[in-house]
């Protein structure tokens, strides 16, 4: 394996299997999970819905592309079309969030004739050749080789940079007159992507409606809007089932990313569009592994169960009194700066105490205290990793939530 596949801890974990909220490792070892599997495993682990789809499934067939007909990809390609806002919507699958964002990338620059790009500063979207060029976040990022011509826009992150110091309002206002300042000195971009909530940047999200502010502006220059909900989707955040629906108020965006938690942990990515955009294309294309009968398959009975049991309620009641727990407790920790999230996609950011100075020393030992006392969770940040980020299952239950809670706690009080 490469040497640049990073390991979570200092003796690496293997994880044999899982159950509920609940994986083991190779010593028998119990953990509580609240990252699974980077907010992949997102109703629970071993589902009994999703493994019977996907054994019978592959008891039928296991394999065919997209050259055939495939009555499970065209099942859920019609719910998420519906799921999505999008009118006249048509959905590509693919097998991971770095090739959807890439999928959307190529279609808006295709639809647009523009090779430019608008992307906001520390996001992350993938690790392919394109979304790497795309990425704001320099430690995601290995080079500066790209097609497209990146621009990067303010207002991702809340609470660092020139206008932390302003009011919501007047931050919003602020990030629109700096966009609207770029786009004088350029061409015309193709497209704005944009997570709704930063992912790998460490969960942190600009006030509600900015990007409908910004849309404002796109729609004055033709620009497209992508929301990348590879993290956010699904109802993660409780409040809303996509992310975009924080920015709601100048409607859905053009085009909109998924991947991770519809698969609950099957390769599963897509592309969901408008009709124009996603028929400009002027040549063949297929998939081999998109959109798989076995992945469809597990997708449709997994996106049942999330519905059927009102998961994103769950992730906004329990993800609030979560939420509120980890305050109290950053409350009395001096290195915590912030807790901060929606519905069970939370941050925690560490710092060195008395200083605003970011602290990845403290996240990694926290992150390794965290796993002795039984609780798995993530990390992440801009441009230090030194916030821990906390995304269980979204099933997660309230004895659960003050389970993890307390082990977190212990660890950092530990450290």
């Amino acid at each position: 394996m490469p040497d640049w596949l990073t390991l979570y801890y200092d003796r690496p974990l293997e994880i044999t299997h899982g159950e509920g909220r609940h994986v083991w490792d190779a010593d028998g070892n119990r953990y509580l999970d609240f990252f699974g599997g980077i907010l992949t495993t997102m109703t629970a682990h071993a589902l009994p819905e999703v493994t019977k789809a996907v054994s019978e499934q592959a008891g039928r067939i296991i394999h065919s592309s997209t050259l055939y007909l495939n009555r499970p990809m065209v099942e859920l390609a019609e719910r998420i079309a519906t799921l999505s806002g999008i009118p006249d919507a048509r959905v590509f699958f693919t097998t991971s969030g770095t090739e959807a964002n890439d999928t959307a990338l190529m279609l808006a620059t295709a639809y647009r004739a523009s090779n430019q790009i608008l992307a906001m500063r520390n996001s992350y979207h993938g690790r392919s050749f394109s979304t790497v060029s795309i990425t704001g976040n320099r430690g995601w990022s290995p080079t500066s080789l790209s097609p497209l011509q990146t621009l990067y826009v303010h207002g991702g992150v809340r609470d660092r940079g020139p206008y932390a110091h302003l009011g919501d309002e007047a931050f919003i206002a602020a990030c629109v007159a700096d966009l609207e300042d770029l786009l004088g000195h350029t061409r015309a971009p193709a497209a704005l992507i944009a997570e709704p909530v930063q992912g790998v940047g460490g969960f942190t999200a600009p006030p509600d409606g900015l990007y409908a502010a910004f849309r404002e502006v796109l729609d004055r220059h033709g620009i497209l809007w992508i929301s990348d909900e590879v993290q956010t989707g699904w109802g993660r955040t409780g409040e809303h089932f996509w992310g975009w629906q924080a920015h709601a108020a100048s409607g859905p965006p053009d085009l909109l990313t998924f991947a991770k938690g519809i698969g609950n942990g099957m390769s599963i990515g897509g592309v969901v569009a408008r009709a124009d955009i996603m028929n400009c294309l002027d040549t063949n294309s297929i998939s081999t592994f998109g959109g798989s009968p076995v992945t469809m398959a597990a997708g449709l009975a997994n996106l049942s169960y999330l519905l059927e049991h009102d998961l994103q309620g769950n992730a906004r009641r329990v993800g609030g009194l979560l939420i509120e727990r980890l305050r109290g407790i950053g409350a009395g920790v001096a290195a915590v700066r912030e807790v901060r999230g929606r519905g069970l996609m939370i941050g925690v950011e560490l710092v060195k105490p008395g200083t605003d100075e970011a602290s990845p020393e403290r996240a990694a030992a926290v992150l390794e205290a965290a796993r002795e006392g039984g609780l798995l969770i993530g990390k992440g940040g801009g441009h230090n990793t030194s916030v821990l980020r906390i995304a269980p299952p979204l099933s997660l239950t309230v004895a659960e939530a003050e389970q993890g809670a307390a082990i977190l706690e212990q660890a950092l009080r530990g450290v």
